[in-house]
C-alpha cells in the first residue's frame, strides 16, 4: 500500500494520536500510526514517566497495540511530531519495527513537511529473531 492516499491516512491518524501524547517533561509530543499486512491501521502516543527511561515512544505503542491485537506483520509506520523539522524513531523503535516486518517509515510535522524512508535505510543490520532460533517465531 504505497499509495499517497495511504500515506495521507496513515499521516492524519498519526496527527490525531499526537493529541494524546503524555509528555509532561520534554513537551515533545509525537503521535504515529502503523499499517498492518492486512490493512488494519493502529496508533499510539509517547507516554512518558518521571523515571525517563520507563518512557514508551510513539511509535512502540503503536506497534504494540497491533501486535496485542494478533498482528504479527506490520508494513508502513507514520509518525508526526511538532517542528520545522520530522524527527526519526529512535534506536529501539527501529529495532522493533524490524521485528515486525516494517519496510517504509513516514515522518511528518503537521506543517507537511516529509521524509519517507525504508527500514533497512534507517537500521541497516537488526538483529533479527532468526540469530536466536533459526527460524522467525510464530
Amino acid at each position: 500500500m504505497r499509495s499517497r492516499s495511504g500515506d495521507e491516512r496513515l499521516v492524519r491518524a498519526a496527527a490525531q494520536a499526537r493529541r494524546n501524547a503524555y509528555a509532561p517533561y520534554s513537551r515533545f509530543r509525537v503521535g504515529a500510526a502503523v499499517l498492518t499486512q492486512d490493512g488494519s491501521v493502529f496508533t499510539g502516543a509517547n507516554v512518558e514517566n518521571a523515571s525517563y527511561g520507563l518512557s514508551h515512544c510513539a511509535e512502540r505503542v503503536a506497534i504494540h497495540k497491533a501486535v496485542s491485537e494478533g498482528h504479527r506483520t506490520i508494513t508502513t509506520v507514520a509518525v508526526v511530531v511538532v517542528g520545522e523539522e520530522p524527527a526519526m524513531p529512535c534506536g529501539a523503535c527501529r529495532q522493533v519495527m524490524a521485528e515486525f516486518g516494517v519496510h517504509r517509515v513516514i515522518v511528518a510535522t503537521p506543517s507537511a513537511v516529509r521524509r519517507v524512508r525504508t527500514l533497512k535505510q534507517l537500521l541497516a543490520e537488526p538483529f533479527l529473531p532468526e540469530r536466536l532460533l533459526g527460524k522467525r517465531p510464530r
